[in-house]
């Protein structure tokens, strides 16, 4: 089933591309992608699915090996403000145990494009991500709630001198939020991420075209830090997360994506892991109908 799943939602991504156009988030020439794995500052009307595999310490310590298929839906309210609805399906396997499997708690999100600075090619949005509480199986949900306030930046280097012109494809996006859980047994957490990325598009369209054939030419070579640090309880100050280098290719109506997910230290886990990423822009696809802001 999961993996019918994801041979039509691949399938579909590939019927509906097109040459590289107007995308979600957008600062002068920039098109900042969205990254598997740490958000990007724009908001938009978009459908999300993606697959993860990845071997993960449990709650009580044991490596699990984790597979998820996951479903997020974005909708602009005004051409600024956007909100998010979302879940995903799980298993979980440790080593001599029963696979546990079953849809996680469901995800709700807020987020305001604050600012746009299309000559330096910055963009800063602030949201809250929320993970409800009670409406996940027992097997995989959790019984309390979790909300993090967020603040996503992304900043393209195209304003960098000519002499530099070859840097200029280069971006940076990252996200710092706060994560209270409505549990006060359960430690509190700074998520942060950064991504580095190299838009191989605005090579050729905004810095000089070197007549990079296709598929070449829509590919953006990224890598992500995907990190919590524990604020509170025993585990404060720890520091885990995961290291992703990958390749996206975005085209007008939407993009592809694939990344490993390689452990950033002992207790983030073992063993690399993968993301796969299928992404439609319904502001491009429906422009006209479900892809334009309701106000």
């Amino acid at each position: 089933m999961r993996n019918a799943i994801i041979r039509a939602a691949f399938g579909v991504a590939m019927a509906s591309m097109a040459p590289l156009g107007h995308t979600h988030a957008i600062a002068g020439d920039r098109t900042f992608p969205v990254t598997l794995a740490v958000d990007d500052p724009g908001v938009g009307d978009e459908l999300n699915f993606q697959f993860g595999h990845i071997r993960l310490p449990n709650d009580d310590g044991d490596l699990a090996t984790n597979n998820s298929l996951s479903l997020n839906y974005a909708k602009t309210i005004t051409s600024n403000l956007a909100i998010s609805v979302g879940d995903n399906y799980a298993t979980q396997h440790v080593s001599g145990n029963p696979t546990v499997k079953g849809m996680d708690n469901f995800k709700l999100g807020i987020k305001y494009l604050a600012y746009v600075n299309p000559v330096h090619e910055f963009m800063l949005s602030i949201g809250v991500d929320s993970n409800i509480g009670g409406t996940g199986s027992k097997a995989i949900g959790t019984s309390y709630s979790a909300y993090t306030p967020t603040i996503y930046a992304g900043k393209g280097f195209g304003d960098l001198p000519e002499a530099l012109r070859w840097l200029k494809p280069f971006a940076i996006t990252g996200t710092i939020g706060q994560q209270y859980a409505t549990n006060r047994s359960v430690p509190n957490a700074l998520n942060w991420g950064v991504t580095l990325q190299y838009s191989l598009p605005y090579l050729q369209y905004s810095v000089k075209n070197i007549g990079l054939p296709a598929p070449f030419s829509n590919m953006i070579p990224v890598v992500e830090l995907a990190m919590s640090t524990c604020t509170s309880g025993n585990c404060s100050g720890r520091t885990t997360g995961t290291i992703n280098p990958g390749v996206i290719w975005e085209s007008r109506r939407g993009q592809i994506g694939v990344e490993a997910q390689i452990p950033a230290n002992r207790a983030s886990g073992n063993g690399v892991g993968v993301l796969v990423q299928t992404h439609f822009f319904f502001d491009d696809i429906f422009s006209q109908l479900i892809g334009k802001p309701v106000f």
